[in-house]
């Protein structure tokens, strides 16, 4: 392994400042803490601005490299906790009831700390380097607030890097592929209108229970005969709600679920007919569905140049052998 001697000397701080995101962790767009947290330390390494507030908890700092040029380039982390409660006992655990970073953004952030320290000291490196702390990651489409409030307008970016930890990938091993490598979770809820009645006289209702029974089945289907098998694409099922006594079929039951995909055009094929297949089948019973689909986030997809540019500098530290450069795709998101 390669690794500065700058960096390694650091490693303590570096982990110091995890163990102490680790115990404020706040959920999307309360990262008030975690922010200034982050901008006291960047102003203690000296970078050049701290931009705070922008999409409403984040900040980006700025670091100019020691020979001028017009280029940039744009380090990411996100800050935000989970609302999950920590049972571990630990001496940095989260403070905060209810709360912890469980996705590991408070190493994030603090990797990009590290990497401010290590710029600012050497500035090794032509143009700027903008350091992005995005807020929000978790659901609250956090990138999109700060873009909405001019981010790449203010601090033009000719790329931007980031990262997340894998649990389960070995220490010192990186993994990255181009193209599509996390999903569109997108999630769904059909309600089925249908008649009810007494269920010892069940030919004179339509019955939503039967129907979303058939739904389901139906539904599955859409992936396993529609969609070319070498298009990955996931259809969950995970939730029927129906009615409250043994002895009456309900006016309505739910049905819902998550639909994941790593293409686009395959997201907008698989939402199109899933919505004409439940409405359709209901109808065949004399029943409706109202479809209610949520776009959450698009295909995380990365660009092939810098998916080589960032394979390189992971390999030029942990050697070729440790890197990764086809792993599989991940249908969350």
């Amino acid at each position: 392994m390669t690794l500065s001697n700058s960096l390694q000397a650091d490693h303590s701080d570096i982990a110091g400042w995890r163990q102490a995101l680790h115990q404020i962790p706040e959920l999307c767009y309360r990262e008030v803490k975690t922010s200034a947290f982050v901008a006291e330390k960047l102003r203690e390494l000296g970078v050049d601005e701290i931009h705070e507030g922008l999409g409403k908890t984040g900040l980006v700092a700025v670091i100019r490299g020691r020979r001028p040029s017009t280029k940039a380039i744009g380090l990411r982390a996100d800050m935000d906790g989970l609302p999950i409660t920590e049972l571990r006992e630990l001496a940095y655990k989260s403070q905060h009831p209810g709360q912890m970073h469980a996705c590991g953004h408070d190493g994030h952030t603090a990797m990009l700390l590290g990497a401010a320290k290590h710029l600012v000291e050497t500035r090794n490196f032509a143009g700027s380097v903008y350091l992005i702390f995005q807020p929000a990651e978790e659901g609250g489409a956090g990138a999109r607030a700060m873009m909405r409030e001019g981010l790449f307008e203010r601090f033009p970016c000719d790329e931007v890097y980031g990262m997340h930890n894998l649990p389960g990938l070995p220490l010192g091993h990186f993994a990255i592929r181009p193209g599509g490598i996390m999903a569109s979770p997108d999630s769904f809820d059909i309600k089925i209108k249908g008649h009810g009645g007494h269920a010892a006289l069940p030919h004179q209702s339509q019955d939503p229970i039967y129907i979303a029974s058939l739904m389901i089945q139906a539904l599955q289907g859409l992936v396993s005969r529609e969609l070319d098998p070498l298009q990955p694409a996931v259809l969950s099922l995970t939730q029927i709600q129906a009615g409250n006594s043994h002895n009456i079929i309900p006016d309505t039951a739910h049905v819902g679920g998550t639909l994941r995909t790593l293409d686009e055009e395959v997201r907008t094929g698989m939402e199109m007919r899933l919505t004409q297949v439940a409405q359709g089948l209901a109808q065949v019973y004399g029943a409706q569905a109202e479809v209610r689909y949520t776009r959450t986030y698009p295909v995380t997809v990365n660009h092939a140049r810098e998916t080589t540019l960032a394979g390189d500098a992971a390999a030029a530290v942990v050697g070729e052998e440790r890197v990764d450069r086809a792993c599989e795709p991940l249908m969350g998101g």
